[in-house]
Formats: structure tokens, sequence, C-alpha cells
């Protein structure tokens, strides 16, 4: 695929991110990395949502420099970089604010795996990131160190929101939609009483069914 491919695709996704009520106002981004390329394209900075295009993507090294004089990019663009340096296998990476999940991430505690859902997607609990600063390394490198070893392709950073990874921008952006899904789910099933945990076990199960059996092949 293309830079110019990889931004037709970063832009259109962007729109999946408002459609499932994950993000406000400009908040927000979905990256992809451009396949054989040490590069990236990423939403730019403080442009609305009604305005993205493909054209107005912003492909950057993955330092996180601009590679041409475009719009200057998310001011998440180092940690998205950070990502893809350290995990060579990401593709796609998704930060939002979904209300749930980042109500989660403000008590700084994991979503506990209580659903089929979640073992599913997440292999386990949604684990919780440290706090840091916007701008620098310091977000990229939380989401990493967070996520070593770990099924999850979701962290909630502390007191910020959601980042989600996966091999494609497509696949990270269903992470996020289902982590604001199984967080609305298990805040209210926490308001009813003691959510029940799932055995280790099944969770296993689920996931491996889920990963390597479910759907077309």
């Amino acid at each position: 695929m293309s830079a110019s491919r990889t931004r037709a695709t970063v832009a259109a996704l962007h729109a999946e991110l408002v459609r499932s009520g994950l993000v406000v106002w400009t908040a927000g981004n979905v990256s992809a990395r451009v396949p054989g390329a040490d590069l990236m394209v990423i939403k730019p900075s403080g442009v609305s949502y009604d305005d993205l295009n493909a054209e107005n993507m912003v492909v950057c090294d993955l330092d996180g420099r601009p590679v041409d004089d475009a719009l200057a990019p998310s001011s998440d663009t180092a940690a998205h970089a950070y990502v893809y340096r350290a995990m060579p296998h990401v593709g796609g990476v998704v930060h939002t604010h979904s209300t749930y999940a980042t109500a989660w991430a403000a008590r700084g505690e994991p979503i506990p795996c209580v659903l089929t859902a979640m073992a599913d997607e997440f292999g386990g609990p949604i684990p919780v990131g440290p706090f840091a600063l916007i701008g620098g390394d310091d977000i990229g490198r939380g989401i990493v160190e967070t996520l070593d070893g770990h099924r999850s392709p979701a962290v909630l950073m502390r007191n910020h929101g959601v980042f989600t990874l996966g091999p494609t921008p497509r696949a990270a952006v269903k992470a996020a939609v289902m982590c604001e899904d199984v967080a609305r789910t298990v805040h209210l099933a926490r308001c009813l009483g003691e959510p029940i945990g799932l055995p280790p076990e099944a969770v296993d199960a689920l996931h491996d069914r889920y990963q390597n059996v479910y759907g077309q092949r």
C-alpha cells in the first residue's frame, strides 16, 4: 500500500470514530504505518472531523517528523511514532477519550475480564498504563511497556484516555470500538453488583477461538 492509499485509508477510518461516538470536537486520532517504508500517516492537529480528507492527512517519518510541507501533525504523533519504532508488528494506532473507557482510566483501574466479548478481543483485562504528559515519547513508552507480553490490543493511559493497536489501522479502530463497549457494560454491571469473573482457562479458549477460528478464512 502506497503512502497515498494509506492517507485515504486513515482519512476514512476517522469517520468510524465519529460514527461510533468515540470522539468529540477535534480530539482523538488514527494513524497507520506505510507498508514497506519507514513512514506513518496521521491526522493533522486541531482540524475538524468534517474537514478531514486524504489530502490533509500528514505523512511523517518514524521519529514523528513530517516529510513535506503539510499541516502540523497530531499532538500525539510522538506517541504513535514510538509505538511503530518499538513494535514492528503494529500497523495501526488509535487514540480516543471515549467516555466510559476514559472514566476507568481516570480511576487508574483495569477493566476486569468478565465478558466473553472481552476474552475474545482482549484476551483478559484491559490494563492501565502510567500517566504521562502529551508531546514527547513518554506516552508511547508507557503504551509499549504496559502491553509488553499482554494479549490486549488496548491500554487505558491513566488520567488521559485509550490507545489501541492492531496489525492494521482498521483492527486498531475495531479495538477502540470494542474497548468502549465493554467499558460501558462492565460499568453498568458494577452498578448492579459485583461482576463474575471468567476462569482463566475459559478466557484462553475464547480468545483462541475468536482469533483463530471465528469469521471467514
